[in-house]
Order: C-alpha cells, then structure tokens, then sequence
C-alpha cells in the first residue's frame, strides 16, 4: 500500500493485523455478562445433571456491517438473511447439540420459517381497542413457534447473542471460541455468516455524521479484515471440529475457491454454495471428497436438513477418532 507521499506503507504481518484489527476495535459493552451467559451454557451442556454431555455448536448467522463513522449513520453492510444459519440452528437441535446461535441482529430466526415475512403484523389480528388475537390461517405455526422456541431456552440448549458490527462480532466470536475450547472435539464452529471483508479503523473514523455536499467525492480509505478462521482453528479452539461457507454467483470457480478456503485456512468441510441454487443444493467439500447435499422436493424439505445430518455425522466420526 502507498502512502499518499508516495512513500511505502510497511506491510503488516498477519498476526500483527489481527493484533491491530483487535486493538482498534471500541470497547465492546456488556462484554462481562456475555461470558458469564457463555459460561453458565457451556456448563449446563458438557455436566448436564443427568451425564449425559451434549456436543455444542455455534452457528454464525446474518451479515455484519462495517460503521464508516464512530456515531454510525452510514455503514457498508455484508447482505445475508440469516435463513441459513437459522434453519441450521433448528436441525442442529433436533440432531441433539447446544446451539450458541450468533447473529445478526433483524435477520431470520429459528422456528420462524412457517411464518410469514412480518409476523407481528400479519400473524395478528384486532377483536376489539383492547384485544388482539392470532389469525385462524396462521394459528398454528406461531403456537409451534413459540413452544420450541421457549423449550429450546427454557432447557438450557440454546443461546442466543446479537451483533451489528463487525467489530462486535469478531469480538464476540473470539468470546465464544475461548469459552468452547475446554469442549476439545465435542465443539463445532458452523461458520455461516457473511463477514466483512473490508473495515475503517475506529481510530481513524470520523466521530459524527459525514456531511454531504461538501465535496462531489468521499474518499474513504479501507482495510481489509484478518482471516479469523485461521486463528480460530490454531489458537482460539484447536481442537473443535469447523465448517466454514463459500458463496460465489460463478459456478466455474466455486468449488475450486472452496478448496482453496479448505486448504488455506485448514477447516474440516467447506460448504460451497452458489447464489441462486443455494436453497435447492450446495456441496461438502472436504479433504478426500466433495458431497452434492440437495433438498428432498418430494417433501417440500428444507436443504438443511440433510446437510446438518451429513456433518453431524462427520462430527461424530472426529470425536472418535481421538478414542481409537
């Protein structure tokens, strides 16, 4: 990169960009009672009362923004839905894990998917000034809705933590992934988030609003995000088994960029899916193979379904391989 005088800007090496993308993040709130809740679920799952120890995965969810200005009006956002994750989170729990369910906040919830886009105002409906009732068409997925939801809290088996920023959950991850670690193989990483590549330094950021009309031309400088998933896998949780995602709209370099994702950043499986195919299939792709998962269309199911039995089985397979 050159400086503006036409000077060489060193290079930063890696582990001094995650140093400096950490050091110029801003205080992160409420960080203390977000690891005790870590902590408390990450107990209640590995020495439940009846012995029985659940493995736990994080599911990342959602997409972050990257604020342009410290008092953030204006932000470059990663667009995801959060359908992925949170579909996953729901088969997740039916293929008996914990789930930390990492997401972004307003985007796609488990439990949600029989309901509609607006469920606050299209599941209700008025009786009278005072009284409000649930719509005959839509009674009873709300009431499934509802009752799972509440179970899965209520039983200690899902954890659910928000974010906006990238900062946020970058910091967050890092909060969770330490707070994992003492699982070994019973923990899974389910990396379904689209993160940001590139941030603006908050050091660097201006506090409020950026004026317009003040120039034709906003010049705003970038720079790009440590690849986590590498620190994740060596420092932050080793042993945890980890599933990273590649989205691309060119199907002639997909599963090659996974591959290299794979390789690269040394996850266990890497689901390669491409933009307007990836609610029908995607494709597994691991060291010594690459596994089409699709949908079932006879029952109207979701892909993720057999996706999360393809790579809890996979998982099941890690954790013996450490007992053989």
């Amino acid at each position: 990169m050159d400086s503006a005088d036409g000077l060489q800007t060193p290079q930063l090496t890696f582990e001094e960009g995650v140093k400096a993308f950490f050091d110029s993040a801003p205080p992160f709130e409420n960080g203390d009672g977000i690891s005790e809740k870590l902590k408390q679920f990450i107990a209640h799952n590995s020495s439940p009362p009846d012995g029985n120890a659940r493995r736990v995965v994080c599911v990342t969810s959602g997409g972050t923004t990257a604020p342009l200005e410290q008092r953030c009006v204006r932000y470059v956002d990663n667009f995801s839905s959060g359908h992925r994750g949170a579909t996953s989170t729901e088969y997740f729990l039916k293929a008996g894990y914990a789930v930390i369910f990492l997401y972004r906040r307003g985007s796609f919830q488990p439990f949600c998917r029989s309901l509609p886009d607006d469920p606050l105002l299209e599941c209700f409906e008025s009786t009278s000034d005072s009284n409000i009732r649930v719509r005959e068409a839509h009674a009873e997925a709300v009431k499934r809705a509802i009752i799972d939801h509440h179970a899965a809290v209520a039983d200690g088996l899902l954890l659910k933590l928000p974010y906006i920023t990238i900062f946020e959950y970058l910091q967050m991850l890092q909060m969770t992934a330490m707070s994992m670690r003492c699982l070994g193989r019973h923990a899974m990483f389910y990396l379904s988030a689209a993160v940001s590549d590139f941030y603006v330094p908050w050091k660097d950021m201006v506090e409020h609003k950026i004026q317009s009309g003040q120039s034709d031309l906003l010049d705003v400088k970038l720079v790009q995000v440590p690849k986590m998933l590498k620190v994740l896998r060596e420092k932050w949780a080793p042993s945890a088994f980890c599933i990273s995602f590649k989205l691309e709209t060119d199907t002639n370099i997909l599963l090659k960029k996974a591959s290299t994702a794979l390789e690269k950043y040394k996850m266990h499986a890497v689901v390669a899916n491409e933009l307007s195919t990836r609610k029908e299939e995607v494709v597994v792709v691991t060291g010594s193979a690459r596994i089409t998962v699709r949908r079932d269309k006879s029952t109207n199911d979701d892909v993720e379904n057999p996706l999360i039995k393809l790579l809890s089985g996979k998982h099941d397979s890690y954790i013996e391989e450490s007992s053989r």
